[in-house]
């Protein structure tokens, strides 16, 4: 473990630490948060967290910081960090914003997507789609290679950095908790896949337009029983 000092109330005062560290900071306690290893309302301790992560508390600290400025935790009074359960309204808005977002990227990445790369997502939807047991997190990763492919070809760096943001999001309702969006997810990313391959710049509009609509009614349906 990186030596840390500390001054008579605990704090760090170390030197700012390097952005490697506080990647993996981030990368490792946004991979638990959206695993939910890391509940909802949980309290994040950064003194724990850095015994946790084997690294002094500096690049947790900044990793934090990160995670509030994306709406992941929130500082309740006293300046306690939590979890952030989101709410269905602010559910709906992203998933709304996201409507948008990937309608241009899909119009942008039409032309530009590769036969190849297109064909090899295909083949992993219909393996995952003829799996008997499914785990979200491999649902996860297929939907992810989906979307992502289409947000970087769309070449637009900004935008598919703020459309992962926001995928990120609204993956809290997985395959946990809508199971009856599998199948007919991925049917949906199919078509979107024959609208590529087509070059057809509208069809492949319409099927990612009505996919993130699909998404949203299942989640408002899903929350409206509860």
């Amino acid at each position: 473990m990186k030596d840390r000092h500390e001054d008579a109330d605990g704090e760090d005062f170390l030197d700012p630490a390097p952005k490697a560290l506080s990647q993996m900071a981030y990368d490792r306690l946004l991979d638990q948060l959206i695993k939910r290893e890391i509940p909802v309302g949980s309290v994040l301790q950064e003194r724990r967290l850095a015994e946790q992560l084997d690294i002094s508390r500096t690049p947790v600290r900044e990793a934090l910081n990160r995670l509030e400025s994306e709406g992941f935790v929130t500082r309740k009074p006293g300046r306690v960090l939590v979890v952030k359960e989101f709410s269905t309204r602010e559910l709906i808005e992203t998933l709304h914003v996201r409507q948008i977002m990937e309608s241009e990227a899909i119009s942008l990445a039409t032309p530009r997507v590769p036969l190849d790369e297109l064909d090899a997502v295909e083949a992993q939807i219909n393996q995952l789609l003829a799996a008997p047991a499914p785990s979200a997190e491999d649902d996860w990763q297929v939907d992810s290679l989906l979307h992502r492919m289409i947000a970087t070809h769309s070449g637009n760096a900004v935008l598919a950095g703020m459309i992962e943001g926001l995928r990120v999001k609204t993956y809290t309702f997985n395959l946990d908790r809508v199971p009856e969006r599998f199948e007919i997810g991925h049917r949906e990313h199919l078509v979107m896949i024959d609208a590529l391959r087509r070059r057809n710049r509208d069809a492949a509009r319409a099927a990612i337009q009505q996919h993130i609509e699909n998404v949203k009614h299942s989640i408002i349906l899903k929350l409206s029983s509860i």
